[in-house]
């Protein structure tokens, strides 16, 4: 009805049924605020610290735990739920009121710049409703074919940990090596575990859940493996609904220095049984169980002078370090150890333990007990704890005769180079002479057992002399001497065997000596404390004055070693000229090159090439020399030459001088920064080397024939320069580390650009997983709290993280200060101190890591005992906070009601965004994260009730000082309150996504988010880049939109909604909140763009690993580094639709939710496999009836066909897709009623995905640089990377699955429908699915999308408030 035709009889008659619904509602309104004053009293009571409660009855005074943070403050669901429903009531006669009189006051053209119009809101939805299909699926129980039960138990686990046999890339091929990695536990702390998996041919009724388990554990090497009477343990059968969490081992039996082997037999649906393969551990001694004392050279313990320990804590104490240097000079060569083992007669297991500081690697009679070495052990704070491994010695010992144990080491994290790092701080780590300590367990068939062969007290039977590496560092690699490689050939066998000599001298086997430290734990901490500021001076020295550190109590490994688990082989060899050749491997990972068959021999070149001469050798000694590089350096050396390798990007700790061309430090700064012990071999290079070399004196014995590989370092690389040799080795391949953990999560898609993005990551992720998770693996190799709590959804998707992440968490405990104070690294090395709030605090954000991976891993793994071993200490944290926070923030600058807050504060925030950072929000928002885990845990613990109300209640103030904040100026979009900062990052994205933004203003905030731009970058690599096209490219690009000007110039643009533009934390909000709220189109579209910013453009400068920043850096940032790597999990959650469930814990429950982009241009298909502790959970989608002409692609209707795979033990919910328009769309379901061969189905479609990256069907061009005529040039490469392939799921060899008939799941116009799935296989079909062009932006790449902000709707997911609270179950969006 028009307006103007207020008069007539039926308005009036509206009118006045309306205002007698306004009277009614007005009422209902006002009971629902008396209630809700008189809860809010009653809370108060509870909450109110002033308030006294007589210590009786505390604990009824506070309420159970809620599941709202809005809620929460309440604390009474029940009447909770009725004020809930009062309110909607009354919302909803009040919304009838409004409706009815906007019959008359209807306002057209609703479109306002500051998001202040009031926009129709669709009708909320409910997210979300369940609706099962098969109600009774599980019912019945019918008869099956399959031999044995329908759940195979599989990747048996003790304490976490897995046994390893081979690692995949293992040069060990000895057949007495029993495993790579023997899983070992102590006494009373053995734990076991184990996932599910279908057997084919099973029905799928039979394989919902376990429903019972018998664990058997037995002697290893056992005579009579069959017989019950050699098992020490039955746990008897014990009857579960699923599958446990955790099995404890109760046994009475089991001794330390035992080798055991267990197997579970589990029971399905219809009681069938299925039995697990025998698997290995061994229990090994505490710290105070040692016999064995830690022994090293005499040479070693003999080159200390008193504070060599602390001279390099002061910058300008040059007399101190030039001291240190030289005593380090005295000891670079490495020591060896050996042992003889006496003849043993009826061994039943033989348990061999060692330690080892740097690192170590253990051998028996010449053959290697492990592939380990290069980090072994993992870094820890060897003051505190050191981790011990366990080999499986009995099969060498069955001969009755003697043996030679032997023990190479290498420098580590422990003696290494002291360089002072241009901003690593190595000196801050403990130090000392390589160590070792050993001990052998014999257990005879008698039952007998005894320690043999400890080292220290007289150390009979052991030796020590220096080995063939004259100089092993993490950072710059080895030198090894070949020549006394030959001299020592043997020397680890009895036929080698020699009386040590009377004097210490370095070429003789001699008696090892004790390792004594001069000072203490208690020392040594204090003085970190008072360094850090984390507490004040008293009457102790503050500078330790001390030789070497102590050493911290032995545990077993916490989490696998570091092992090589690939062989990656040349893609291309060049020859460079002059004896040197570049070696391509095609992909970019840590690992050195290994060489088979040797070397050749070495030719001498004119003029050796920048970074191949080796200056400290003497004129008598021949060499050859490996450099490693992750880049290229394109734009220097002669026309269609290869370039040389980008030295400065991989310079350890940061030193070097900026390259040949690209200079951000003045040259010879690098010698200069690393101090009087920057190695002189490196000074004219310019940069801190990845480099080994292999040396043989001219005229001594040995042959570079006899050179295989780098032992104790890990190189990052994708490029090897081998020089000076006259043709390339025979026999070479690459060792790729890392630490052998269980790889299990999956992607792939239609889309080269996306899948490639995946890959960066994924390699990136491989690099950097050498004994701690580091930023990159050559600069720093170091453990960031910020990089960890951006990546690591993306780290638990790829890999299983269970055992390492709980020694990260311990890692961190150990560092913490006494005050409850983190550090930004899991050891302090005062790096970014100044970013805290102070007193030893990391930034924040960086120094939360420990609760919140705490609280990621419970949500994974359901590992209780880890919130119960760590919740004190987070809880000191955020008793810190607490008391410091609010000051600390006034300290750095920051006004409590954001004036003069214009542009990034003191802080880290949301690093290498293309934007400024906003601190004050990242800081606020993990302060608030902090609460929030505390809360989380106390829920969990359910015996944490104070700490429960106290989490909670700082929680919800700091959300709501943070709306209050970004929300005043009235415009709302949810950005800080001076407009000159309303451009930083993270923008709303991050409070959507953490359900801080309130929900009355979610739909708003949403809408408003799509104003934001890009804008044009000038930076240094992309301007002369723009400076050396051709101008026909230039036009190309010009028109493309992907340049525009920036003043008179030319200059790329990063994008808002075609690209990045987002730092760590913001590019995983900005994707997670655009897919869950309706606008995966505008998510896919950022994935998929072109240009600075984005993957295509790491991938067309021959990327493998995803870089440090978004755009190109030559001689600062990283090319290996996965800092913004979160975008993995996005594309595995979002584009395919698989993720753990928000509110699970254990990996209990999993969500199916594909969300599809607008246009198949984009995507075709997608798939992804999550790993998770009950099994594997996979889903596979593709757009069936696609038009031959994909020019129909964004207009054509379609069919979305599904399929979805629940493991046994699992559950899943499958949310079913809306259409845009925000009704429900329905969908077909069936499932297989007998479980097909998906192990077969996978390896066959592995096999057809492996041909198809041979034939390298991925990205396939690049930017290369004419030499000769000084442009870059877009040149077609064919790439294995980004290669699409076709999901398992989908695969021929499924072609005749057995289906049940088919249901039909309705679609809701008032719900989202989430449909749960029971364990089996499942095909859905989605019928009718219109495609539609994507949106574009008002100005290019860098433009905003007003189709959005202008619109009168913003999505179907926007409207129920109710969604928008935090749960406090949720460790999804706790952060």
């Amino acid at each position: 009805m028009a307006a103007g035709q207020a008069s007539t009889p039926r308005p009036r008659i509206v009118l006045t049924f309306t205002r007698v619904i306004e009277f009614l509602s007005l009422f209902l309104i006002l009971i629902l605020f008396v209630l809700t004053f008189i809860v809010n009293q009653h809370a108060q009571l509870l909450l109110d610290p002033s308030i006294t409660v007589p210590k009786q009855k505390q604990l009824q005074a506070v309420p159970p735990p809620p599941r709202s943070s809005k809620r929460i403050k309440n604390e009474i669901s029940s009447l909770e739920k009725e004020l809930d429903n009062v309110a909607a009531d009354a919302m909803r006669m009040a919304e009838d009121v409004r409706t009815a009189m906007e019959i008359q006051k209807h306002v057209k053209g609703q479109a306002s710049l500051e998001g202040e119009a009031k926009f129709r809101e669709r009708e909320p939805k409910k997210w979300w409703v369940r609706r099962d299909p098969y109600p009774s699926f599980f019912d019945a129980v019918k008869s099956s074919t399959a031999e044995g039960g329908a759940i195979i138990p599989v990747n048996l686990s003790v304490n976490h940990l897995q046994l390893v046999q081979r690692a995949p890339g293992s040069p060990n091929d000895n057949e007495q090596l029993q495993e790579e990695f023997l899983p070992v536990v102590l006494k009373d702390d053995i734990e076991f575990r184990w996932r599910s998996q279908s057997r084919a041919g099973s029905l799928a009724i039979h394989m919902k859940q376990t429903t019972a388990y018998r664990i058997v554990v037995r002697v290893a090497h056992s005579q009579k493996i069959d017989d019950e009477g050699v098992w020490i343990w039955d746990s008897r059968r014990i009857e579960t609904t699923g599958l446990p969490d955790v099995v404890k081992c109760t046994s009475k039996l089991i001794e330390v220095g035992s080798i055991l082997e267990w197997k579970v037999m589990v029971w399905d649906s219809s009681n069938r049984k299925s039995s697990s393969e025998w698997t290995k551990f061994a229990v090994g001694p505490e710290n105070d169980q040692w016999t064995a004392k830690w022994i090293t050279h005499p040479v070693d313990m003999n080159s200390w002078s008193k504070g060599d320990a602390g001279a390099f804590w002061v910058d300008k104490n040059i007399k101190a370090q030039k001291v240190a240097c030289d005593n380090w000079i005295k000891r670079k060569q490495l020591p060896i150890f050996r042992a003889s083992v006496p003849p043993l007669e009826k061994v039943r297991t033989a348990l061999l333990v060692v330690g080892g500081l740097g690192s170590f690697r253990a051998s028996l009679d010449g053959i290697p007990l492990s592939s380990s070495g290069p980090l072994d052990p993992p870094l820890t704070d060897f003051a505190q704890r050191v981790s011990y491994r366990g080999f499986d010695i009995t099969p060498f010992l069955k001969d009755g005769q003697s043996h030679v144990l032997g023990i190479a080491s290498g420098s580590g994290w422990w003696d290494h180079r002291p360089i002072k790092g241009s901003f690593i701080r190595l000196f801050y780590f403990p130090h000392g002479p390589n160590t070792i300590t050993a001990q052998m367990y014999v257990t005879y068939e008698n039952g007998k057992r005894e320690v043999l062969i400890p080292t220290g007290g007289g150390s009979e039977g052991w030796q020590v002399t220096k080995g063939h590496l004259r100089e092993s560092s993490l950072f710059s690699g080895e030198y090894i001497d070949l020549g006394v490689m030959s001299l020592l050939d043997g020397w680890d066998t009895r036929s080698k065997w020699s009386e040590v000599s009377s004097s210490d001298n370095t070429e003789k086997w001699t008696k090892p000596t004790l390792y004594e430290s001069d000072t203490t734990l208690e020392l040594w901490r204090y003085q970190l404390h008072v360094k850090a500021t984390a507490r004040q001076r008293d009457n102790r020295p503050s500078m330790p004055e001390n030789k070497v550190a102590p050493i911290g109590k032995l545990i077993p490994h916490e989490s696998p070693p570091v092992l090589p688990m690939k062989r990656i082989y040349p893609d291309e060899i060049y020859s460079l000229g002059d004896g040197r050749w570049m070696i391509d491997f095609g992909v970019g990972f840590s690992g050195m090159v290994r060489f088979d068959e040797g070397l050749p021999d070495p030719i001498v070149p004119d003029k050796y090439p920048r970074g191949h001469s080796v200056s400290t050798l003497s004129d008598d000694e021949a060499f050859i020399t490996v450099i490693y590089g992750e880049r290229l350096e394109l734009t220097t050396g002669d026309f269609h030459v290869i370039s040389d390798i980008n030295l400065p990007l991989v310079a350890g700790m940061g030193l070097h001088d900026g390259g040949p061309k690209h200079r951000s430090k003045p040259a010879g700064s690098a010698e200069g920064k690393g101090g009087v012990c920057y190695p002189a071999d490196h000074i004219e290079a310019g940069s801190l080397m990845q480099r080994d070399v292999y040396i043989l004196p001219k005229n001594g014995k040995g042959s570079f024939s006899n050179a295989r590989q780098s032992h104790f370092t890990t190189h990052a690389f994708r490029f090897a320069e081998v020089c000076c040799i006259a043709k390339p080795p025979e026999g070479m391949y690459a060792l790729s580390y890392r630490i052998a953990f269980h790889e299990w999560g999956e992607f792939s898609s239609s889309n080269v650009r996306i899948n490639g993005g995946y890959e960066l990551v994924r390699n990136a992720f491989n690099s950097n997983l050498l004994g701690v998770q580091s930023d990159c693996p050559h600069r720093e190799k170091i453990q960031y709290g910020g990089d960890i709590n951006a990546n690591a959804p993306s780290a638990l998707h790829f890999f299983d993280m269970s055992a390492f992440y709980r020694k990260v968490v311990f890692d961190w405990r150990d560092q913490q200060w006494y005050n409850g104070a983190y550090a930004g690294t899991s050891y302090w090395l005062a790096l970014n101190d100044y970013a805290g709030i102070g007193s030893g605090a990391g930034e924040t954000v960086w120094a939360t890591a420990p609760p919140l991976i705490t609280v990621r891993h419970f949500q994974h793994y359901g590992d209780l005992k880890l919130l119960e071993q760590t919740f004190y200490s987070h809880l000191k944290w955020f008793d810190f906070l607490r008391d410091n926070f609010d000051r600390g923030m006034k300290v750095k600058g920051y006004h409590e009601e954001l004036m003069g807050y214009v542009k990034e504060g003191s802080g880290l925030g949301d690093w290498l965004s293309f934007r400024g950072r906003d601190t004050w929000l990242t800081h606020e928002s993990f302060y608030m994260a902090v609460a929030r885990c505390i809360a989380y845990m106390a829920n969990r613990l359910e015996t944490k009730e104070l700490q429960l109300a106290e989490g909670m209640a700082l929680a919800m103030d700091t959300e709501e000082r943070i709306a209050h904040l970004y929300l005043k100026n009235g415009k709302d979009r949810f950005l800080p309150p001076e407009p000159e900062a309303s451009k930083l990052s993270p923008g709303p994205e991050m409070s959507l996504y953490s359900r801080v933004v309130p929900g009355e203003k979610r739909c708003t905030v949403l809408r408003n988010y799509f104003r934001r731009k890009g804008h044009t970058w000038p930076g240094s690599e992309e301007m002369r880049f723009l400076e050396e096209s051709p101008k026909e490219l230039i036009d190309e690009m010009v028109k493309s939109k992907e340049i525009s000007k920036r003043g008179d110039k030319w200059a790329m643009g990063w994008s808002q909604w075609s690209g990045f533009n987002e730092g760590i934390f913001a590019v995983r909000y900005s994707l997670k909140t655009l897919s869950d709220n309706g606008f995966h189109n505008v998510a896919v579209n950022k994935a998929t763009g072109f240009g600075v910013g984005t993957w295509e453009y790491m991938l067309s400068h021959n990327a493998t690993t995803h870089w440090e920043s978004w755009w190109r850096s030559e001689d600062l940032y990283s090319h290996n580094h996965p800092m913004l790597g979160a975008s993995a999990e996005w594309m595995a959650s979002s584009v395919a639709g698989v993720s753990l469930y928000p509110t699970t814990s254990g990996g209990k429950e999993v969500l199916f939710w594909p969300r599809f982009p607008n246009s198949a241009r984009d995507l075709e298909y997608a798939s992804a496999t999550q790993g998770t502790r009950r099994g594997d959970f996979s889903i596979a989608w593709k757009f069936l009836n696609l038009p031959e002409d994909k020019k129909e692609y964004d207009s054509a209707v379609v069919t979305i066909h599904i399929r979805a795979y629940v493991p046994p033990d699992g559950t899943a919910f499958f949310r079913l897709p809306e259409y845009s328009n925000g009704e429900g769309a329905n969908a077909s379901v069936k499932y297989a009623t007998v479980i097909p061969n998906l192990v077969e189905a996978g390896n066959l479609s592995n096999e057809e995905c492996q041909a198809r990256r041979k034939a390298k069907m991925g990205f396939n061009y690049n930017w290369e640089f004419d030499r000769k005529k000084s442009q870059w040039l877009k040149v077609s490469r064919k790439k294995t990377i980004g290669t699409p392939c076709q999901s398992f799921l989908f695969h021929s060899s499924l072609g005749d699955v057995k289906w049940s008939s088919t249901e039909i799941i309705a679609n809701s116009q008032s719900n989202g429908v989430e449909v749960p799935l029971s364990p089996g296989l499942y095909d859905l079909i989605i019928k009718n699915w219109q495609l539609k062009p994507e949106v574009e932006s008002d100005n290019g790449r860098i433009g905003s999308l007003p189709v959005y902000y202008e619109s009168e709707d913003v999505g179907p997911y926007c409207a129920d408030n109710a969604t928008f609270d935090w749960d406090i179950e949720d460790a999804t969006h706790l952060i």
